[in-house]
């Protein structure tokens, strides 16, 4: 387990790159028959991906411990989203056929949670969100036909997305997570500008469907003290409460967001206008 501690957001405008990635940027997502898992402070999330290819994968028991309980999820929630080949969650005694971007949510209490590939030539990659929960909620699948969409921005402005919206109260009740994936149009570069800030809650962007020359600037900061992190496939960014969350690629991509903190309500955002920020 990787652990990543709270940063102060003027402590960060001291950092360089070399800081900068260290504290918020998780670069290893995926390895192949393994899970990887980054706790972070902010919020207690967790962030990681499982990538089986001929093993079943299941997290064990020993990171229970390192939570301070007897396994994962006896006070925690889990959500992921696949973006790989199709593949199997098994949950306790529950089996799961999660396709490409399909969604599974797993409530408190779940003892074993196992994954396994269909096609090891096609692996499923499961990427998964965790957070501290209250109370169990029941287990649900969520084909992208079920998610709740919203199509956002112009061609004019290189931000013409599809949010899908996966793991939120519109689709089903959970402690505090939600999930989504948001994809953009063909010729689009721009997520999330005009950007925002939303106090009550931190969030994690997980960049994707990317070739090998393909980067995304991902910005971050106080709106007056922006700062950028260079992102490539597969890699995801850590924003803190107090940080704008937005990006550029220099060729579309699709990204995958998770969200923990007081409240659910995605509309819950502090709008920063493009002339104020520094």
């Amino acid at each position: 387990m990787d652990v990543r501690q709270s940063i102060h957001s003027d402590q960060v405008k001291q950092l360089d790159t070399a800081g900068l990635r260290r504290e918020f940027l998780i670069e290893n997502i995926f390895e192949a028959d393994n899970y990887t898992m980054t706790y972070s402070h902010i919020d207690r999330i967790i962030i990681g991906g499982v990538k089986p290819v001929h093993a079943t994968v299941s997290i064990g028991d020993d990171v229970g411990k390192q939570l301070g309980v007897g396994y994962f999820l006896e006070r925690r929630e889990l959500g992921m989203i696949n973006i790989g080949g199709p593949g199997v969650v098994k949950v306790d005694e529950h089996t799961y056929e999660i396709g490409q971007e399909e969604a599974l949510y797993v409530g408190k209490g779940a003892q074993h949670v196992t994954f396994s590939s269909v096609d090891p030539h096609n692996p499923a990659k499961f990427y998964y969100n965790s957070a501290p929960a209250h109370t169990h909620y029941p287990n649900k699948k969520i084909t992208l036909a079920e998610a709740s969409p919203q199509t956002l921005g112009d061609n004019a402005t290189s931000n013409r997305r599809t949010i899908n919206k996966f793991i939120v109260p519109d689709v089903l009740p959970t402690c505090q997570l939600t999930m989504g994936l948001t994809k953009l149009a063909e010729g689009n570069l721009w997520n999330t500008m005009p950007c925002h800030t939303h106090e009550r809650r931190m969030e994690v962007y997980f960049y994707f469907d990317m070739d090998e020359e393909t980067a995304v600037f991902h910005m971050m900061g106080q709106p007056q003290e922006t700062r950028h992190l260079l992102v490539h496939n597969e890699q995801a960014v850590i924003s803190p409460s107090w940080s704008i969350h937005s990006g550029v690629g220099t060729k579309r991509y699709t990204f995958i967001w998770g969200m923990v903190g007081e409240n659910q309500v995605f509309g819950d955002m502090d709008h920063v206008a493009t002339g104020d920020l520094r």
